[in-house]
């Protein structure tokens, strides 16, 4: 009974950190944002986030990959409601226009923590493997789609993801989903033409 009294315990200081790492280090970015400040807005001792997570790079890597986790559940949910492959990679831009019109939305956590990070940090991995099952989907959904090239589909794809979610956040272009849609259809089309 102890253990799981410890287990929850520890999974309630984990999951508080978690929250409190996702809401800091996404508003203000992974190395802006000291410790400290993780550690009071979770309300947990300073020993819970090195029993949970061993240091700061780790929790910055747990953050991460939460992120990673909801943006694939989030894909995977709005592409299920599609069957045809080209429905579903507009669906992906469809998606990133609600997550733009969430308040506070500051662009696409991976870049921005990318840019802190060092080349062989665990934060830029974690972000490599992002931007790897983005073009994975991507190129998998084009040789859904019958492109003639679904690799280079997929890079096109990615890019123009890419750049309106630097678009949104750098410019403040609220638009910038659906104008991607928009490209991304014309680049479909152009792709997929028999």
């Amino acid at each position: 009974m102890d253990n799981e009294i410890a287990a929850t315990k520890r999974s309630s200081a984990r999951e508080r950190l978690l929250a409190a790492a996702d809401e800091l280090f996404y508003s203000e970015g992974v190395h802006t944002v000291g410790i400290e400040r993780v550690i009071e807005r979770a309300g947990v001792a300073k020993a819970s986030l090195y029993d949970c997570f061993g240091s700061k790079e780790e929790l910055i890597r747990a953050y991460l990959e939460a992120r990673l986790a909801a943006r694939q559940v989030r894909l995977r949910d709005k592409l299920a409601q599609h069957k045809a492959p080209k429905e579903k990679i507009l669906a992906v831009f469809d998606s990133m226009a609600e997550l733009m019109a969430q308040p506070g939305y500051r662009g696409c956590a991976f870049v921005r923590a990318s840019a802190e990070s060092k080349p062989d940090s665990a934060e830029r991995r974690v972000s490599v493997e992002s931007r790897a099952w983005t073009l994975s989907l991507f190129t998998d959904l084009a040789r859904e789609a019958k492109a003639t090239d679904a690799k280079a589909l997929g890079r096109q794809l990615q890019m123009i993801y890419d750049g309106a979610a630097v678009s949104a956040d750098v410019d403040g272009n609220i638009d910038a989903a659906t104008i991607a849609r928009k490209t991304a259809a014309l680049v479909l089309a152009q792709a997929t033409k028999s």
